[in-house]
């Protein structure tokens, strides 16, 4: 591992984390410099999570290209492979990998698959109140919170905090949940990460945006949730999570994001609909280039995701030197 994966998350996002230091950008990654001068429309369509994030970008973007237009729209990532396949899109924000029959359903229309560029590191956070005494969870015990099938094997239902060791008031408390809708990359990233594919309980509190989420718990004193790490507030904290019992749990910071050792870390996606045998679009292709540069990846940092390394962005634009 490069010596950049070893800060870990800033403190001041409110994850608890003993002597952080702030994320820096790898100083690899270039400053941005214009290639061409672009004007035009250009639409986002996808991920709540990853909505904030593309609004900055967008912002800071027009400040260099004034004549572009940009709209950002987050309604979950589930959205933004039909707006590529309509044409209502050029860029789909993503905060999951494309399904295969999302692909199908993309090279059925155009010939060809879609291009995936990965932008920044999110870590999926396990939210409890910030007056909650739980430190950590092993995924089993996850699964069994939210989970009605418990496909990872864990031996009973979870239904109070005092199930999972807490004593006092909260012994007998029921854990309330909150999750997203199925609209959304974080829903089927949770499904398939935390548990195992099966079925969500049906007293999960579903709502329609990650902050909405962050919100809900800290409003709720035995509240638990699950969000992507940029929405952290002061009023929860993110729990340490184990791949099994027994197993060292993992802090949702750098190191372990790019380690891969906190188990719910993923990518943060923009697909585009590109014809490998021409040109990227202008305008699109700009607009990657600035989010792979140095200023780019600063705002990841500024909305309180975590940046590629340099390593990641020359991968990342190799895929759209054509």
């Amino acid at each position: 591992m490069n010596r950049w994966s070893t800060v870990a998350l800033v403190a001041a996002l409110g994850v608890g984390l003993a002597g952080a230091q702030p994320v820096t950008v790898d100083p690899a990654i270039a400053p941005y410099t214009k290639k061409r001068n672009v004007s035009g429309n250009l639409n986002a369509i996808g991920s709540d999570t990853m909505n904030n994030l593309m609004t900055l970008w967008a912002e800071a973007f027009r400040k260099h290209h004034p004549a572009v237009r940009i709209q950002v729209e987050g309604k979950g990532s589930s959205t933004a492979p039909a707006a590529l396949i309509a044409g209502t899109a050029q860029l789909g924000p993503m905060s999951r990998e494309m399904k295969d029959s999302e692909v199908d359903a993309i090279v059925a229309k155009y010939g060809f698959e879609p291009t995936a560029i990965v932008t920044a590191l999110d870590v999926l956070a396990v939210y409890v109140h910030k007056d909650n005494p739980l430190r950590s969870l092993s995924l089993p015990e996850l699964d069994a919170i939210f989970s009605k099938t418990r496909r990872l094997g864990f031996p009973r239902d979870l239904t109070t905090w005092g199930q999972l060791g807490l004593g006092g008031e909260w012994a007998t408390k029921p854990i309330s949940l909150y999750g997203r809708n199925a609209a959304s990359g974080t829903y089927g990233y949770f499904k398939d990460h935390a548990l195992g594919g099966g079925d969500f309980k049906d007293t999960v509190k579903e709502q329609p945006g990650s902050a909405s989420v962050v919100q809900g718990i800290s409003e709720d004193r035995y509240g638990i949730g699950y969000s992507g790490i940029g929405y952290v507030t002061t009023g929860v904290k993110a729990l340490a999570l184990a791949k099994k019992a027994g197993d060292k749990a993992y802090t949702p910071n750098y190191e372990d994001a790019l380690s891969k050792a906190y188990p719910l870390s993923r990518p943060l996606y923009i697909y585009v609909v590109q014809d490998p045998r021409k040109p990227v679009d202008p305008l699109v292709e700009e607009f990657l280039h600035f989010v792979l540069s140095r200023q780019g990846q600063e705002i990841v940092i500024k909305d309180g995701y975590l940046p590629l390394t340099g390593a990641m962005v020359q991968a990342e634009r190799a895929k759209l030197a054509r």
